[in-house]
Formats: structure tokens, sequence, C-alpha cells
């Protein structure tokens, strides 16, 4: 599973003033990103606004990207929930003839134990067409898939090929890189971990402000990959404190205020999630004119 080895990154969703989906940045953000370096595109993830984005709309939004996209860079398709047989529903339901693999989320909400996420991920991959990619964040799911559930998915499911991690735990990390399958890939899902876990093994990552500084960001995890050290932390200090900066209110409002700046998207989000405030905008602004 190559094409999944470098930096993919989690597209946001553009919105218009009025937050209809801005189909003609979303094309605009999809071209920056193809010539700019990323190996992979991610559609409707969280950074994708997904708890706000309709059946129709998300259809729609697979249809443009797959467009521009004209099997440049391999698609990963969010399909994810905490109602299994919805999850099930839809991946019986959509059309995957343009996507490469799935991205699914750890069930939110329902706090299952260990046993439930296994149960959970074994008839998301049963009924799974495509590979799928486990999607571990607690921060956002209320409790963590241990590395024991994910190593043991990983072993007895041939088409669960690979885990985004994104729980901002190094330790977490090195246990499954210590103990998974050969081919299994380990993807970072915390932009700040991403250049160590690449040096400790990892297949590379799942990149928010990759979209907005893609050539850097990709550039720093090929370099991780080729084990030149040196060369990938200059450019991981170079964008240290914007990786602070687009997380330290939500996500996705820091990354669109990066792509306002770089005149790529709006910045407009759907509640609950409010704008950047004009402070972090501000020192957005700020880095972006520094750099």
């Amino acid at each position: 599973m190559q094409e999944f080895v470098g930096m993919g990154v989690a597209l946001v969703t553009p919105f218009n003033e009025d937050l209809s989906v801005d189909f003609d940045a979303l094309r605009k953000l999809v071209t920056y990103n193809i010539d700019n370096g990323t190996n992979y595109l991610v559609i409707n993830g969280t950074t994708a606004e997904s708890a706000t984005i309709t059946k129709e709309e998300k259809i729609e939004i697979i249809k443009v990207i797959a467009e521009v996209n004209n099997g440049q860079l391999p698609l990963v398709l969010g399909v994810g929930g905490n109602n299994t047989q919805v999850v099930i529903d839809e991946l019986n339901s959509l059309d995957l003839s343009n996507i490469d693999a799935i991205l699914s989320v750890a069930p939110y909400y329902s706090k299952p134990t260990q046993e439930g996420f296994y149960q959970h991920f074994k008839a998301v991959a049963e009924a799974s067409t495509k590979p799928v990619i486990l999607y571990n964040v607690p921060g956002r799911t209320a409790k963590n898939m241990l590395p024991e559930t994910t190593l043991r998915l990983a072993r007895d499911f041939d088409n669960v090929i690979g885990v985004k991690e994104a729980g901002n735990n190094q330790q977490q990390y090195y246990e499954l890189l210590k103990n998974k399958p050969e081919d299994f890939l380990i993807i970072s899902g915390d932009d700040d971990l991403a250049l160590g876990t690449v040096l400790a093994g990892g297949a590379g990552v799942i990149s928010v402000i990759g979209q907005g500084f893609s050539k850097d960001f990709s550039d720093m995890i090929r370099l991780g990959l080729e084990g030149k050290n040196k060369e990938a932390y200059a450019l991981h200090y170079k964008l240290m404190d914007v990786i602070g900066l687009i997380f330290e209110e939500n996500n996705p409002a820091g990354i669109k205020s990066v792509l306002k700046k770089l005149n790529i998207t709006g910045d407009s989000v759907r509640l609950p999630l409010v704008p950047a405030s004009t402070d972090l905008q501000n020192r957005i602004s700020d880095f972006i004119d520094n750099l």
C-alpha cells in the first residue's frame, strides 16, 4: 500500500458566506495540493466538518474532487460513525469507483469497550470493498482504542491496511510501531508528532497543516522517510509555531484562516464551530508574512 506512504491531507470543505459549499474554492484547494507535493487526499474527514455535511453535499464533493484530481493522487474517503449498521449501509450505497481506501473513525460518544471497537471494525471491514484505514482520535471520540485492539484488527483482516493514530501520545505510537505486522501502516494524525513518528518507522501523516503548506510539509515527511533527520527537522521547526496556532481554538477554523490568508479558500465554518478569533487570525497572518 505504498500509495498511502507520505503526506495525505485531510481536506477542509470550503464554504461561501451563505455557508453553501464553495466548489470553486474546493477545486482550487485540490489543484494547489496536487501541484505542491501532497501524496494523497482525504475527503470528508473531521477537518471537512463531516458532522455538518449532508449526504447530497458529500456525493457532490466526492464527484468534484474526483474530477479535478483525474486519477493523479489516491483518494481516501471518510466513512464512519457510532451506528455500525448506518456505516455499513453507507458503504453499500456510495459510489466508490473513484475511491482508493476508506478512513473510518472509531465510534464516538458511545464509548464502547475494546471488544466493541473490534466488533464494530470487524463489521466495517467485512462490508467494505475498499481497503480500510482505522482512525483513532480519543480527544474527539471520548474513548481510546488501545494498540492491542488496533493490531488485532490488523492481523485478522487483510483489508485493514493501517491506522491514522491521533491520540497525541508518543508512547502509543511506539507500541504500534514495535508490534505491528510488517505491511501495516502507522499514519500520524498529529501534525506536531508526525516527523518523530516517521523517523521511528511510521508511514507518514494525514495532515491538517499540510494542505496550506503542502510543499514544506510533504518535503519534511519525505526527508524523514529517507532518514535525513537534520533537513527534515529544519522544516519541522519552520512550521512548528503555525501548527500550534491552527489548533488553538478549533479545527478547521485555524487552517481555514491560513487558507484565507493564502487566498485559496474563505474561512467560513458551520455552527457549532465559529471562525478563528481576530487575535488568532492576526497571529496566523503575521506568521505567514514573516515566513
